[in-house]
């Protein structure tokens, strides 16, 4: 079997989905790995060491994509706006992120009529089984760690308490909404480098995770009951709920001197947390960090991927912050994506079993047939779509 590697085409994207190390071990398992010349160089690995573990480096990207039984992309189909569909074979394996909620219906008909079996990481179960395969939870502790350095990088003031001969620097005041996977290593990140911390999340059961990390846990008075699915991530709420949650961080926020927001619902638009009136009120120069810049933001003026400033404070959209710490993200996505690959992998071929739960959750298209999985659960999404805090 031939795993094919390109290089990726989306804007400022650094990453790699297979770095040398990880490929190594693919071809041990007998597994020939195509990579196209230069598709590591974002994140420092060179062509010559894919060579050295025993990869073919190809100079043209339809090579790898004429070679290969399965393609393997950071950023693949509805993921990459600039390049949607790649030139892949009838019958070809595509595993990646792959934007599988934007997926438009001439590109779903596409993947059938290709019969290409199409794995999206992102709808990686949330089992013990799967967790080193998660992607998107790797990928989004990179984010929290990164949002906290952005941030601390344009607060005009330090983040420590600092006792001196000339007088003493209180802390910075952070606030971290949402305490998922990002919030959490944001909190985490903030903690070590000596900021006064808080952490708020409408699930009252991670209070506990949150105080672990030595931050204060923010209660607001709202009815939270139902906030929470059976995996324990937080779930939409209806717009009442979001009213009087606004009016109550609407004392909160203007507290801080960082604001850093985590809170996303697959498929929908990010709920809208921080209004301009409580940007307004917090002192000139505080510096908000929005993750959820990609799904629309979680602060009123947050403008995807750009840097603004509101009312004096710094406002800043990442929307793919793990490619500005490409070698450590790309070793903990190809680590996932091993992962994913061993578990299908069986007498080197790749072995497709509908009935395993990892296989029937990311699976989006084979054999001809769409199988769009994330809609198995339309009916009960406006009640249990998650925010993953990343």
């Amino acid at each position: 079997m031939i795993v094919g590697v390109p290089s990726e085409t989306a804007d400022d994207e650094t990453r790699v989905a297979l770095v040398p190390t990880v490929a190594a071990e693919l071809v041990d398992k007998g597994v020939e790995v195509c990579v196209e010349s230069g598709a590591g160089t974002g994140s420092m690995w060179s062509d010559a060491a894919y060579r050295e573990v025993g990869c073919t480096v190809v100079d043209e990207r339809e090579a790898v994509f004429d070679r290969a039984d399965a393609i393997c992309q950071v950023r693949g189909l509805a993921a990459n706006a600039d390049h949607p569909m790649d030139p892949y074979r009838e019958g070809q394996v595509v595993v990646g992120t792959l934007g599988p909620f934007d997926l438009d219906e001439a590109t779903w008909e596409e993947l059938g009529d290709r019969r290409l079996s199409a794995f999206a990481l992102e709808f990686m179960p949330r089992i013990s089984r799967a967790q080193s395969m998660d992607v998107l939870s790797s990928m989004a502790s990179i984010g929290g760690y990164k949002a906290t350095l952005v941030a601390a990088e344009r607060l005009p003031k330090l983040f420590p308490l600092e006792m001196t001969a000339a007088g003493t620097v209180q802390p910075a005041e952070v606030l971290v909404i949402g305490a998922g996977v990002a919030g959490l290593k944001a909190i985490s990140t903030a903690e070590r480098l000596g900021a006064s911390v808080r952490g708020y999340d409408i699930r009252l059961e991670v209070k506990q995770e949150v105080e672990s990390l030595g931050a204060d846990f923010v209660e607001l008075d709202l009815e939270t009951e139902g906030s929470g699915d059976d995996e324990g991530y937080a779930v939409e709420m209806g717009e009442e709920f979001y009213e009087q949650q606004r009016k109550q961080l609407g004392r909160v926020v203007p507290e801080s001197d960082v604001v850093i927001t985590t809170a996303a619902i697959p498929g929908a638009p990010a709920p809208e947390l921080v209004s301009e009136e409580m940007i307004a009120n917090m002192d000139d120069g505080s510096v908000i960090v929005d993750l959820a810049a990609a799904d629309g933001g979680n602060c009123d003026p947050t403008v995807a991927d750009e840097t603004i400033t509101y009312e004096g404070v710094t406002v800043f959209g990442p929307t793919n912050l793990p490619a500005t710490v490409p070698g450590t993200a790309s070793q903990l996505f190809a680590n996932n994506l091993y992962n994913f690959l061993d578990h299908l992998l069986a007498d080197g071929e790749l072995v497709i079993d509908t009935e395993d739960e990892i296989i029937d959750s990311t699976l989006l298209t084979h054999d001809g047939t769409i199988r769009r999985p994330h809609e198995e659960s339309d009916e009960s999404a406006d009640e249990e779509e998650g925010t993953d805090g990343g």
